[in-house]
């Protein structure tokens, strides 16, 4: 059983709400930050681009409270991702002071990657408004030594972002996708749960033979997978305490699936359809012709060159460092996909 008092920021968030909801399973007493409630456990707001959080009475923070999302170029938008990602950061660190933090980044600070997996050494470069405020939030929080993980397309059930914007390319019933098949990486929200609850300290249990523990039914009403998060985060049978835990290192951290999925297979088995290969400059000219449109609309893009970049490039982690902690991943999209419903 875990004690402790547990700041989780961006908690009414997708990847916050299933956090959240793990931590509290495990037994943690949970103080969620933000503008709206969390799941679970007591609300304190907190707008993250304006005031410094009340993290009065908890022993660690996991720090998810991002602005994410493709928004329309221009200065505007960067200033507004770099209020919440970047100010929004140093207020949480400063107020953290010497409790552990767990920053959770992404991916998307990465530069364009070739054909090799991308290791934590890789450089950065992100191409969005996005990925360029997240690299400089995670160099103050580098800097105050706390744990970094980069997660790399989050998914699971209730994902605002990752399906829907792929639901885009389905058109007259087929997937229209640039370039050939390539190889990539995605996180399942119940795997970046678990990695942000293992850095913290949480004692791993043991597993049966299929690599997860059984459970009976959801009478609580959690999404699926949360049951799992909370065996490996830490079972009954003893007492955990959150301050006396040992994290892992400071340091950043790539998280995602074990398994090294095939584009085109992901794309046809959500969506039910076949994919078409479309020519890369005929892609590419799509994009910049959307993003010069947004910039008159004011409205995002579209299709943007980041989505085109990430479509056609192999985008593999390696999560080696983060294993190398004991930390599995053990959710894949087959088990999502399994999750849904009948359609």
């Amino acid at each position: 059983m875990l004690t402790g008092r547990i700041a989780i920021t961006g908690a009414s968030g997708f990847c916050g709400g299933v956090v959240a909801r793990a931590a509290a399973a495990a037994g943690a007493t949970v103080v969620c930050l933000g503008r709206r409630p969390g799941p679970v456990g007591e609300h304190r707001f907190w707008d993250a681009a304006r005031t410094p959080p009340d993290l009065t009475g908890t022993d660690v923070v996991l720090h998810l409270a991002a602005a994410v999302g493709d928004p329309v170029p221009g200065r505007a938008s960067e200033a507004a991702f770099r209020a919440v990602n970047v100010d929004g950061t140093a207020r949480l660190l400063e107020a953290a002071g010497d409790r552990p933090v767990v920053w959770v980044s992404s991916a998307s600070v990465y530069a364009p990657a070739g054909p090799e997996s991308i290791s934590e050494d890789h450089p950065l470069g992100g191409m969005t408004a996005y990925g360029r405020t997240k690299a400089a939030g995670e160099r103050l929080a580098r800097g105050a030594g706390a744990v970094v993980l980069r997660p790399r397309a989050v998914y699971g059930a209730g994902d605002p972002h990752l399906l829907p914007r792929l639901r885009r390319v389905v058109r007259g019933g087929r997937a229209l996708l640039p370039g050939p098949d390539v190889p990539l990486s995605l996180t399942a929200v119940e795997n970046l749960a678990g990695a942000c609850l293992a850095a913290i300290g949480l004692p791993a249990a043991a597993d049966d033979a299929e690599g997860r523990r059984a459970r009976p039914g959801n009478a609580a009403g959690w999404p699926a997978g949360v049951h799992e998060i909370a065996d490996a985060a830490g079972r009954p049978g003893g007492v955990h305490k959150i301050a006396d835990a040992a994290g892992w290192p400071a340091g950043v951290y790539n998280i995602a699936d074990a398994v090294v999925y095939r584009r085109d297979a992901v794309v046809s088995a959500v969506f039910g359809v076949p994919v078409t290969h479309l020519p890369v400059p005929l892609v590419d000219a799509a994009a910049a012709m959307a993003t010069a449109a947004a910039r008159l609309t004011r409205r995002p893009p579209v299709l943007s060159r980041y989505a085109v970049e990430q479509l056609t490039h192999p985008v593999v982690l390696d999560i080696s460092r983060a294993r190398a902690q004991g930390w599995t991943p053990r959710r894949t999209f087959a088990d999502f996909l399994n999750s849904l419903p009948p359609s």
